[in-house]
């Protein structure tokens, strides 16, 4: 299993969940109907107002409109990497990707559940952590009981494992 979370680093794929992938397709697929109408929209409108070489409008239309197409590849490029992947293919006693996993700091004994996602996917604020992260990659692979020491910037910290879900 250990060599299977190497290769999850270092590969071209990215493992995503059904979710994810799903939210993906959407946003691109919104992007390049709805969201690529309002561009020419803009640029239309900003067009009308005159002497292109001078027109701020113009600019801001076209700069947004390039970042609009960066983010449509960007996630076509993600979506062609992407690969769904199951939890069920990990052990039930063990932290892996897509796993929930509650640790209490063992400094100021406060708790937490994270659920422990590709990078594509992490969310600190809802939780979910990347497994290469510092705080993820010091997780994966414990068991319950298990001591997790991880350097944040806050200083090194210990976290042990209560519960591991799926």
């Amino acid at each position: 299993m250990t060599f299977f979370i190497k290769e999850l680093e270092m590969s071209d794929v990215i493992y995503l969940t059904k979710e994810k992938i799903k939210e993906l397709e959407e946003s691109v697929r919104d992007l390049t109907t709805r969201g690529r109408k309002h561009m020419a929209q803009q640029i239309a409108d900003a067009r009308s107002h005159g002497d292109l070489s001078e027109n701020a409008d113009y600019d801001a239309a076209k700069e947004a409109q390039s970042l609009m197409e960066l983010r449509i590849a960007k996630m076509q490029i993600t979506l062609s990497k992407a690969r769904v992947i199951d939890p069920r293919e990990f052990p039930d006693d063990k932290v892996y990707i897509l796993t929930f996993v509650k640790v209490i700091n063992q400094k100021n004994n406060s708790e937490m559940t994270y659920q422990m996602v590709s990078p594509e996917e992490a969310d600190f604020e809802l939780n979910k952590i990347s497994i290469t992260s510092p705080l993820g990659k010091s997780f994966m692979g414990k068991s319950k009981g298990d001591i997790a020491t991880v350097d944040l910037p806050s200083g090194i910290q210990n976290f042990e494992i209560l519960e591991i879900s799926k």
